[in-house]
């Protein structure tokens, strides 16, 4: 009787989640579609122009390590940028024709690990965010912040980060206090962000064949999919702890045994033997192990691969016990 109830209350759960789901695919194609807007696109190609016209403009690109990027360094390129302006608006008509005075300084662009951050017109500052997965080059997004003096706070002028990561919930956080740590700190989240993604887009491409369903919220800290390759359904379901993660830490990986109807006799035969005389589900905590250490590709083949063996051994106890 007990586990009857176990049964109905995971499927329950199974039908709850699998509603949640949808809801976030049908927002997520909602939203997609608004992404794609050409305003959106403008924007993005407006400031990738001007981000590629300040580096061509630059008389030295300074490489900096963790330590030499700094709030020091922070304050030094707001007060360029301020000083800049305040030339260039006291600049007057006639002096059009004459070599400004903004030649004779350095226009300085810094970049420091996977962030180019570079001085640009109008008393702004520009951050580009270089992504990568597997070594390989993905997306760049930007970010321009503005103050109206050096005294007062920055605050974000434009962006091109994905609307569903929490940009203005760092910037009210961390900007005023510390503007150092929000830029690092959008920058984790956009790299946290691309890994997930493309873990996920791996495994479409190289097991799409044999996954049933897959859902994921726009950001991919809730992922489940499911698997119906084998004599039974393996239902995996992750959640991540935050938005920097790329490993989960909330998972469940649990095999059901397939329906006599959905299944030929043989098959259902050897399901039968795998699952013993238990109809009920079987956590699998070696795909959990996986799921927990290595990225979502990797631990994917190991849930394969492994899958026969462990319903096997859960097979065993149960034939032993009743010989």
């Amino acid at each position: 009787m007990g586990e009857v109830d176990f049964m109905q209350e995971d499927d329950i759960h199974l039908e709850t989640t699998r509603a949640r789901f949808a809801s976030v695919l049908k927002r997520h194609e909602e939203l997609t579609e608004r992404l794609s807007r050409d305003s959106d696109k403008m924007i993005f190609e407006r400031l990738q122009r001007e981000f590629e016209a300040a580096r061509a403009s630059q008389t030295q690109e300074v490489c900096l390590d963790s330590e030499q990027w700094n709030d020091g360094l922070l304050a030094t390129i707001r007060e360029r940028v301020h000083m800049e302006a305040d030339r260039k608006a006291m600049q007057s008509p006639g002096d059009a024709g004459m070599m400004p005075m903004s030649v004779f300084h350095d226009k300085i662009t810094y970049k420091v690990g996977t962030k180019i951050i570079c001085c640009l017109e109008g008393a702004r500052i520009g951050i580009q965010y270089d992504t990568s997965f597997a070594g390989e080059p993905r997306e760049q997004y930007h970010c321009v912040l503005e103050s109206k003096s050096f005294l007062e706070k920055m605050t974000v002028l434009e962006h091109t980060v994905p609307f569903f990561l929490p940009l203005r919930e760092a910037e009210n956080d961390l900007l005023s206090s510390n503007a150092m740590k929000f830029i690092d700190h959008i920058g984790d989240l956009l790299q946290a962000y691309v890994d997930r993604r493309e873990q996920v887009r791996l495994i479409n491409d190289l097991y799409g064949n044999q996954i049933g369903e897959l859902y994921h919220s726009l950001s991919y800290h809730m992922i489940e999919f499911f698997v119906e390759d084998f004599d039974c359904k393996v239902t995996v379901s992750l959640r991540y702890a935050d938005l920097l993660s790329i490993l989960p830490t909330g998972i469940s990986v649990v095999a059901w045994p397939m329906n006599q109807s959905k299944k030929s006799p043989a098959r259902g035969k050897k399901a039968k033997v795998a699952f013993g005389n238990n109809a009920g589900p079987m956590r699998l905590s070696y795909a959990e192990t996986a799921l927990r250490t290595l990225s979502l590709p990797e631990a994917f083949a190991e849930i394969v691969l492994n899958l026969p063996e462990a319903l096997e051994e859960n097979a065993q106890p149960k034939d032993l016990a009743s010989a």
